[in-house]
């Protein structure tokens, strides 16, 4: 038994679909790799949210080209692209928008106008987005869950398609507001970008030095990219797959029947059902980028761990051993490997 969506019946006219997605992946691909050197984890994660339609938290140190790497992709989408700069006295008006008092010069009257603020885009880049207190990073939610902020009482539609690529450093966090869990839990990836080698960092010198000034230009569309996000849907899902993913998840929490003992004892709080549904979507925009049309074990586990990272909470024993997330979500998927026979 399968679990998928109702396929088109024009056969010929799917694999048309399908193979435009494939071309439009490697040109952005071919465009990016133009600026932006090595990472090839990093941008796969990245374009895979993209294709799902789901928003991406990159941590990475300063210097990594994470500005860059954002602003890049967004110009290879043909979307319009938006960067805010969170700081300490950034309030929430100045993301979302606010009203004004305008004067008509002819009649005098005066009435209210909105003035969109810089989340009205495409592609919005939340910089250093743990800068800025809770009452602020709160102004996210909305849009990022609902397409929409709400200013003075009125709905105002964001921009589709609409993605949040936010960024924090690991380091110099005194002064910082971490974010909610339940902000962080709507991130699809937590996505982390590490240094170059030694051989990639020679070519970001060779190319950032020189007086070549390169010009990317967009591969794709807004509407294409949402058609993109539907055929990714379509992608079958076995229900023994689905069902692994189901109690890999079920086993980040500490009170559920099928945890390990490592989980019972340094996880407080672990995934909850979206984690399960994130990763699903994912595996299927992964295989799909891989020029196969249905999903395999091998597309899940590659992706638990940018999923699930930020959403399993450590106790205080985790914390004073100095075991992280990734090591929990490393065990875990050592414990509950892959059926044999697949």
């Amino acid at each position: 038994m399968e679990i998928t969506a109702e396929l088109t019946p024009d056969v010929a006219q799917l694999q048309q679909r399908i193979e435009r997605f494939q071309t439009v992946r490697d040109g952005i691909l071919a465009q990016v790799r133009q600026v932006i050197v090595g990472q090839d984890e990093v941008l796969d994660q990245i374009l895979i949210a993209l294709f799902v339609g789901g928003h991406c938290l990159i941590t990475g140190m300063p210097g990594t080209a994470k500005t860059l790497m954002v602003r890049t992709i967004a110009e290879t989408l043909g979307l319009t692209f938006r960067r805010i700069q969170f700081t300490p006295d950034l309030m929430p008006s100045d993301i979302t928008g606010t009203d004004i008092i305008e004067e008509d010069v002819t009649t005098g009257h005066r009435k209210w106008t909105f003035v969109e603020g810089p989340i009205f885009g495409n592609v919005v880049l939340a910089d250093e987005i743990n800068r800025t207190p809770p009452k602020t990073q709160a102004a996210m939610l909305e849009a990022m869950q609902e397409g929409s902020c709400t200013v003075r009482g009125h709905v105002y539609r964001l921009p589709s398609p609409f993605f949040v690529l936010a960024t924090q450093n690991p380091i110099e966090l005194e002064g910082t507001y971490p974010l909610p869990e339940a902000q962080l839990d709507r991130f699809l990836f937590n996505t982390l970008l590490d240094y170059l080698s030694a051989t990639d960092e020679l070519k970001v010198v060779d190319l950032t030095t020189a007086t070549k000034v390169v010009q990317v230009s967009a591969v794709t569309s807004a509407g294409e990219l949402l058609e993109f996000q539907q055929l990714v849907r379509m992608v079958p899902i076995a229900e023994s797959l689905a069902r692994y993913v189901v109690n890999l998840v079920r086993a980040t929490r500490h009170k559920s029947e099928n945890a390990p003992d490592f989980v019972k004892k340094y996880v407080n709080y672990g995934g909850s059902i979206r984690a399960a549904q994130f990763i699903v979507l994912a595996a299927k925009a992964r295989a799909l980028s891989r020029r196969r049309y249905h999903v395999t074990y091998d597309d899940v586990q590659a992706l638990v761990l940018p999923v699930l990272r930020h959403r399993i909470l450590l106790n205080f024993h985790a914390e004073s051993e100095r075991i992280d997330s990734d090591e929990i979500l490393q065990r875990l998927l050592a414990h509950m490997p892959p059926p044999k026979e697949v």
